[in-house]
């Protein structure tokens, strides 16, 4: 990941998502206090509002109450023939009546009211005290089949109300609660009817008229039974319904309050719920949550807005700042890396007149200070080579004019003259090559060189040793150290067939591979034992597929050899062609030895 990218992803991590996130907090904190504040308005409402109208009920059970304490039911109920009797008449015979009628006109929410005369009497079972236009009372043998007279029974004088569209055949169609309990006779506690008495909505109406909670808030207040049904609505919007019908989920309602946002009639709302105390109703609140929630949106789309604009910030932050530096920097990386290829002339053109173009500057301080340091090591490890191949190159014309001149003394102090004069013309050529200035000749030139001194020695030692050389001509002209080949026959006549009772055999072959020219001297002498090979810092070994030997031994630096000059070759070749080229021995005792020169024959190696 470049410097870049790390600079967006932090400022996503450590700004942006930070702020997204404490912002989705504050709004899911501020959304449950809301919630958790408004569930205890709303609770404290509904037992107001709750309080207010069992009040409105209670009033009417005290009404009733008086009634059967000042035996007006009772004496209306024993009043002969009411039904038969005339208007006049039955207002003069049945004062109790009215008696009970002025009671219930200081009521005037009174609608409707009548009794059932429970006594085996002839006649009608009904009384009727309020009458009802285009209402037909349920017959008393038909109520006493309805559900509600064993309950009303069951309550013995409790009062039981049916709220609106609950029981249609109590209260008809109209909007009204209807009061039923049983009426007793007050010497025996006998039972002698069940009163009926249907008020209006109007003290209810005028709980809910002018009700809010808030002036902002959308609210919905509704009376709803056991069932779900709506019994009760001021607006009149929902009466009669079910509230399956109207919320999202199917939720039944418990005792006491409770509260939870659901989505009612289509609108995400909170719904709250409280069971009223002396009637069988839950009062509900519903409260549209968008009302609720108002300000918290609008805090909440500011918010957005602010984000936005620091994501705009960044962007322009990072078009006119952050691309300039991290632009810089990464030209800064593509010179390094240019550098580290090798190219030391990389220079970085800098702009401005801030830090960036003072790092750059530094850079190219930096590289100027570098590229003098390394063209002087260069230089100086030049020279270094150059003398190091001196010394090594003076190490082997002494040393091989020294064995030369003791092989000529030797035939001159035998009187052998026509040899010693083709030792001398021999000699004289391995000279003229020898004392060249140019370190490097010709694959071809340095088999000649090889061939003079190995006819020096034959004179020498005329039965010691043969010689077999197998040069392939496209290799002739190929460039290479010279006194390369003869330091190692060298070491083979001098060591390999030094005591031997066999004549010797020296092979001399070269060829190609893996783009390299390896050049191979094998002799059939003594050989090396693993002490005189472990003297040799050739550590790393290889299993050889060469036949008749057991290993090959490869090493660019030894520490002990045999002679002066497998150890000139050795290192004149890593110092001229580097590490990876050198010698190559591999020996067994009384199987000979094959010593291996590996020359580099297109790039001429790794040089300083």
């Amino acid at each position: 990941m470049n410097l870049r990218m790390k600079l967006y992803m932090a400022f996503l991590s450590l700004i942006v998502i930070p702020m997204c996130v404490m912002g989705i907090g504050t709004f899911l904190v501020t959304s449950h206090t809301i919630e958790k504040k408004y569930s205890e308005q709303a609770e404290y409402s509904l037992k107001s509002i709750s309080y207010s109208i069992e009040n409105v009920f209670r009033e009417m059970n005290n009404v009733t109450d008086n009634g059967i304490a000042s035996s007006v039911f009772h004496m209306a109920l024993i009043a002969d023939n009411p039904v038969n009797l005339g208007e006049g008449d039955q207002l003069s015979l049945n004062a109790s009546q009215r008696n009970f009628r002025s009671l219930l006109y200081n009521y005037p929410a009174i609608s409707y009211a009548f009794l059932y005369n429970l006594q085996p009497a002839p006649g009608n079972r009904i009384v009727s005290i309020f009458t009802k236009e285009n209402f037909n009372t349920l017959s008393f043998d038909e109520f006493k089949k309805h559900a509600i007279y064993n309950e009303v029974k069951q309550l013995n004088g409790v009062p039981r109300w049916i709220a609106p569209f609950e029981y249609p055949e109590f209260t008809g169609n109209e909007p009204v609660f209807t009061q039923i309990r049983l009426i007793k006779e007050l010497s025996y506690f006998q039972n002698i009817g069940i009163l009926v008495v249907q008020i209006q909505n109007w003290e209810i109406d005028r709980i809910f008229r002018n009700l809010s909670m808030s002036g902002a808030q959308d609210t919905h207040f509704m009376m709803v039974n056991d069932d779900g049904l709506i019994v009760y609505d001021p607006s009149r919007t929902y009466q009669g319904q079910h509230m399956s019908e109207l919320m999202e989920q199917e939720k039944s309602f418990s005792k006491g309050y409770e509260s939870l946002k659901v989505g009612f009639d289509g609108r995400e709302s909170i719904v709250s719920s409280y069971q009223m105390k002396d009637s069988p109703w839950h009062l509900i609140s519903v409260t549209s949550w968008k009302s609720l929630s108002q300000e918290t949106t609008v805090l909440a789309k500011w918010y957005v807005i602010i984000i936005m604009a620091c994501l705009l910030a960044a962007l322009m932050f990072n078009i006119l700042f952050m691309n300039r530096i991290t632009g810089t920097i990464a030209v800064l990386v593509r010179f390094m890396r240019r550098v580290e290829r090798g190219d030391f002339s990389a220079r970085v053109e800098g702009k401005g007149y801030d830090e960036m173009q003072l790092l750059a500057q530094g850079f190219n301080d930096l590289m100027d200070k570098i590229s003098s340091l390394f063209s002087r090591v260069k230089a100086e490890q030049m020279q270094k080579t150059s003398a190091e191949l001196r010394v090594l190159q003076a190490q082997i014309k002494p040393h091989f004019l020294f064995n030369t001149l003791e092989s000529i003394n030797g035939l001159a102090l035998r009187g052998e003259g026509r040899k010693v004069s083709e030792m001398v013309t021999r000699l004289g050529s391995i000279l003229r090559i020898s004392i060249q200035e140019k370190e490097e000749i010709t694959l071809q030139e340095e088999v000649k060189h090889l061939k003079s001194y190995l006819e020096i020695q034959k004179y020498r030692f005329p039965d010691l040793f043969e010689y077999e050389m197998d040069i392939p001509s496209r290799l002739e002209c190929f460039p290479m150290l010279k006194l390369t080949l003869q330091p190692l026959v060298e070491n083979s006549i001098q060591h390999g067939f030094e005591g031997v009772e066999y004549k010797g055999k020296i092979n001399v072959s070269a060829w190609e591979e893996m783009g390299k020219v390896i050049l191979q001297v094998e002799d059939n002498g003594l050989g090396m034992d693993n002490e005189v090979l472990s003297r040799f810092e050739y550590m790393l070994k290889e299993t050889s597929n060469w036949p008749d030997h057991k290993a090959i031994i490869k090493s660019p630096v030894m520490s002990e050899r045999r002679g002066l000059g497998v150890r000139s070759v050795a290192d004149r070749i890593r110092i001229q062609y580097g590490d990876h080229y050198g010698i190559f021995i591999c020996s067994s005792k009384g199987h000979g030895t094959v010593i291996r020169c590996i020359l580099p024959k297109n790039d001429w190696g790794d040089r300083p």
